[in-house]
């Protein structure tokens, strides 16, 4: 099977979306699926095979990102005809979503989209002048007919499955998280990471990692480092990542006056960096409550990391079982309390640390490579046959 993918965002764009499709990119051919990508040109970006640069436009609002230009995605029809596709996989939902099916129906092609982000809590963190209502509202019901316009939808969570079901999403959906490939995030040098960054052998550490964005609730982190603090006067936040909130939030620890107890220190590449980092904390900490999935919080699992976070939207299935976690509340005093008391008791955390590494064995990449190759085949199944695949799980 050859199947067409289609996203408005890749590497060297960093964000959960890029990290997911890279995934299944290198996992699908070991089950019979391969991938080729479609995706906007970057400045400084790297050449793949079956990876096709589209010429794009720089965003003046939004300068980590690029658009599409549609002309130029037309003009890949004859390339695309000769290649051959069973079916085209849509990533995102803006020019690559409208391109994606119009390219689905020049080929004859069957599509499915995955929905990767909860825009009903996300859009009103950017469009502050609106009314939350009114962007929820908006979202839902671009949600819904984008969703419907598809074959088929692969939600990443039990819980955004059900929001589409809720949105009124009438196609079908499938659940089947991003994996993880464990071999990547088992080992560290977490010593030589902490001598680098002069960050003493016995201080205590917890670590944040994604997008330094408004709706990652970093905030709640910085609250609760202030209350750590006091009572663990040699704690340290780490926040590792980049994104347009960091300036607030550099402003936020400076009026907490957390000066030497948060420290900003930016992206760090996965192969490398991330994991020496992974590896140099003691826990985990997560504050977002509107993750689809929440990828980090596996890849710290794998480490060994213990977690603390909130079981909510896509964390929640990752976090319900309460293995390898302390699940706290949007709230900055329980979450104090829950990094404050596994601080406090090594031994608690060596028991976690045991459960993390076991239970993110459970979400290996191969695995939930395997669950989309079938999910293709089964909607191809339904194209031949004529019929409408099957509900599968709501």
């Amino acid at each position: 099977m050859r199947v067409l993918m289609v996203s408005d965002v890749y590497f060297p764009r960093v964000n959960g979306v890029s990290t997911s499709i890279q995934t299944f990119r290198r996992e699908l051919p070991g089950h019979g699926v391969e991938v080729d990508l479609v995706v906007p040109a970057y400045p400084n970006e790297t050449a793949e095979p079956g990876l096709m640069r589209v010429p794009s436009r720089y965003l003046a609002f939004d300068p980590e990102d690029r658009m599409m230009r549609r002309g130029q995605l037309r003009r890949l029809l004859p390339r695309l005809r000769e290649t051959g596709y069973d079916l085209v996989h849509i990533q995102t939902p803006f020019v690559a979503h409208y391109a994606g099916l119009e390219l689905a129906q020049a080929l004859s092609l069957p599509t499915v989209a995955t929905y990767h982000t909860f825009f009903e809590e996300y859009l009103h963190h950017y469009a502050r002048i609106l009314p939350a209502g009114f962007t929820r509202a908006i979202a839902r019901r671009f949600s819904r007919s984008q969703c419907n316009a598809t074959d088929g939808v692969i939600a990443p969570s039990t819980a955004m499955r059900d929001a589409l079901r809720g949105y009124g999403v009438e196609v079908p959906i499938e659940v089947i998280p991003t994996g993880i490939p464990l071999g990547q995030f088992s080992a560290g040098d977490g010593a030589g990471f902490r001598r680098r960054n002069d960050i003493g052998a016995e201080r205590e550490v917890a670590l944040f990692v994604g997008r330094v964005a408004h709706e990652k609730n970093i905030d709640l982190l910085l609250h609760a480092a202030h209350r750590v603090r006091q009572q663990r006067p040699d704690f340290l936040l780490l926040i590792a990542g980049e994104g347009p909130a960091q300036a607030h939030l550099e402003a936020l620890a400076k009026r907490l006056e957390l000066g030497r107890h948060v420290r900003f220190i930016g992206y760090l590449d996965r192969a490398g960096g991330l994991v020496d980092c992974y590896a140099a904390a003691d826990l985990f900490a997560f504050g977002s409550t509107t993750e689809t999935q929440g990828l980090v919080l596996l890849e710290a699992m794998a480490m060994g990391l213990p977690v603390v976070a909130i079981p909510a939207m896509g964390a929640h299935d990752i976090l319900s079982p309460g293995l390898g976690c302390a699940c706290a509340s949007d709230d900055a005093d329980d979450f104090a309390a829950r990094l404050v008391d596994l601080l406090a008791d090594p031994d608690r955390r060596a028991e976690l640390a045991g459960e993390a590494r076991q239970y993110a064995k459970r979400w290996s990449a191969p695995a939930t490579a395997e669950r989309l190759g079938g999910f293709y085949r089964r909607v191809l199944a339904g194209q031949a046959a004529g019929v409408p695949l099957p509900q599968a799980g709501g």
